[in-house]
């Protein structure tokens, strides 16, 4: 995934997904600025309230202040829900959009770009870190728009009195506002990436833990699993506890920042009194009245730490959807009906690694295709390959005579069905998993489906028959089982070709023999290409192969 852009390269691409929603946050930008203005007008009509008991001129009446008072606190409290109601709208409408887009982009990057990826980091991107987005955009993007808007209103509204008094009150806003949230980012610079990529490698140890409890605790490993998490874990708290310092200073920076600028107002309020530029009352009101609208500006301050998390995570998650997938998706292509496919001299490395080199191949209708050989001899890749789970490199593979780069994707794939050495279920049913295959099918055909799969007696075994939840990953099965679930889904798919790679590898002989069987019937109507390390598959195909080092014989 790309690394490094910038934190206002980040902001303004997170930014740009607020644009379907966007009168939403106007209105909560709007509603925040009038909010902010109402509660400082607390604090000036009562000031001038107290003007007026103190008897001292341009005051406000008593009675007319305290009845501004009330309006100004009960406006306050609405505007502020308003803006807050509109605020969380957005995140968590926006929140269900970046998990769609991410979703997607995991699907266009499926399998090849995602083998070998960290699980558990991706995991972690598209629960926590998108989850954090949430702060951006409900507590980070209205908060500045209101900071800015409220800020010029309150120079505006102080430089009435006099300009050295609105002067004041600018360098008091961009240092609270600016300076201070921008140095307190950069001293936190790239800790918030380090900490949201150690949380990801965190919750990848966690899984693989979990998921090898078993081989753990076979081999008494247990306790070293735990030193390696708990190191982890302290690391992450170590880097938090830094975070954390840093906003604590940033706070007591931001305070003292506060004071210092509050005591400069009321010194050159002041001298401009004693030199008669402005009156008392304007003094105090000045003065007040810039104590008191603090607030966005210093919420802005505070952004700072939370920021660092949160541009960190939109990076992290940023970087899914910028990443280009091995195989583009082909949604304008031919449409073709299935008539045969066609390996001719294909060439194909992982890296510097040759996998297969001049493989020539015809799967005809209705027959048989056995491909057998060693492991590692490009079998299975083979098998990708007519899937356009990669793309050749030399040669080319036709469909029905045309090559399957030029095929529409989704024609391709409903043409074809593959059931790989490593069935994976999903915490469903037994039946929702066979079903996967085609989600209209009835309840008749699934049963079908598994009886040729030889999983249908022991599914009946079970006290809640196809309704047995099948836990996470299957753990509740065995391999094999698993292995039959998945042939019952090819069985149960209506795609004129189905691909088998190693289907009886974790099957007894009589099942075997069983599956071997379903697999000669199935043939009907379909081409079928069993790849295997066992010679015994091979004796239903009419017509096999031996694969070496690439290359067929």
């Amino acid at each position: 995934m790309k690394r490094k852009q910038s934190g206002l390269r980040i902001m303004s691409r997170l930014i740009v997904l607020v644009k379907p929603l966007s009168g939403f946050m106007c209105l909560a930008v709007l509603l925040g600025v009038l909010g902010f203005l109402c509660a400082i007008q607390i604090t000036v009509a009562g000031s001038l309230t107290l003007l007026t008991a103190a008897k001292i001129s341009g005051g406000t009446a008593i009675k007319t202040g305290c009845v501004c008072i009330i309006i100004f606190a009960v406006l306050r409290g609405f505007l502020h829900y308003g803006e807050q109601a509109c605020n969380h709208y957005i995140a968590f409408k926006l929140l269900a959009l970046i998990r769609d887009k991410v979703f997607k982009a995991m699907r266009r990057l499926s399998p090849a770009k995602l083998e070998g990826k960290d699980k558990g980091n991706l995991v972690s991107v598209i629960t926590s870190d998108i989850e954090l987005l949430e702060v951006f955009y409900a507590h980070t993007i209205s908060p500045i728009c209101i900071a800015i808007l409220t800020c010029l209103i309150m120079l505006i509204f102080i430089g009435r009195y006099s300009i050295w008094l609105s002067l004041v009150a600018l360098a008091a806003y961009i240092t609270v506002g600016a300076v201070i949230p921008l140095v307190s980012s950069r001293v936190n610079k790239n800790a918030g990436m380090t900490y949201r990529d150690g949380s990801g490698a965190l919750s990848g140890f966690v899984l693989d833990s979990m998921r090898g409890l078993l081989e753990s605790i076979r081999y008494n490993s247990t306790d070293k699993r735990l030193e390696e998490m708990d190191k982890k874990t302290d690391e992450l708290n170590s880097l938090q506890d830094r975070l954390k310092r840093i906003e604590g200073h940033t706070g007591a920076v931001t305070d003292i920042t506060i004071i210092f600028f509050s005591a400069a107002m009321l010194l050159t309020g002041i001298a401009l009194c004693q030199k008669g530029i402005i009156g008392f009352d304007g003094m105090i009101v000045a003065t007040v009245s810039m104590m008191s609208s603090f607030g966005p500006v210093a919420a802005l301050s505070g952004l700072a730490g939370n920021l660092t998390h949160t541009l960190a995570a939109g990076e992290r998650v940023l970087g899914i959807l910028d990443e280009t997938p091995v195989v583009e998706e082909n949604r304008d292509g031919k449409t073709v009906a299935f008539d045969g496919m066609e390996n001719e001299d294909v060439g194909f490395s992982y890296g510097d690694e040759k996998i297969l080199d001049g493989f020539n191949m015809t799967v005809e209708p209705d027959k048989i295709i056995s491909i057998t050989g060693p492991s590692g001899s490009g079998k299975s890749t083979a098998l990708k390959l007519m899937m356009r789970f990669w793309d050749v490199q030399r040669g080319s593979i036709k469909m029905s005579g045309e090559d399957i780069r030029d095929i529409k994707t989704s024609c391709l794939r409903s043409n074809q069905s593959l059931v790989s050495q490593e069935t994976q279920l999903f915490n469903d049913s037994i039946e929702a998993n066979i079903r996967i295959a085609d989600y209209g099918a009835t309840h008749e055909r699934v049963v079908e489906a598994a009886k040729k799969a030889s999983i249908h007696d022991f599914i009946m075994t079970l006290p809640n028959g196809y309704d047995t939840n099948v836990g996470e990953l299957g753990d509740l099965l065995s391999d094999g089982e698993k292995q039959r679930i998945g042939l019952a889904r090819a069985f149960l798919s209506d795609a004129p070709m189905i691909m088998l790679d190693e289907p009886t590898s974790n099957l007894d002989s009589l099942n075997e023999g069983n599956i071997l069987c379903s697999i000669n019937e199935a043939k009907k109507g379909r081409s079928i290409v069993l790849v295997s390390h066992r010679k015994s598959t091979s004796r239903i195909a009419d017509r096999a192969y031996t694969v070496y080092r690439g290359r067929l014989s």
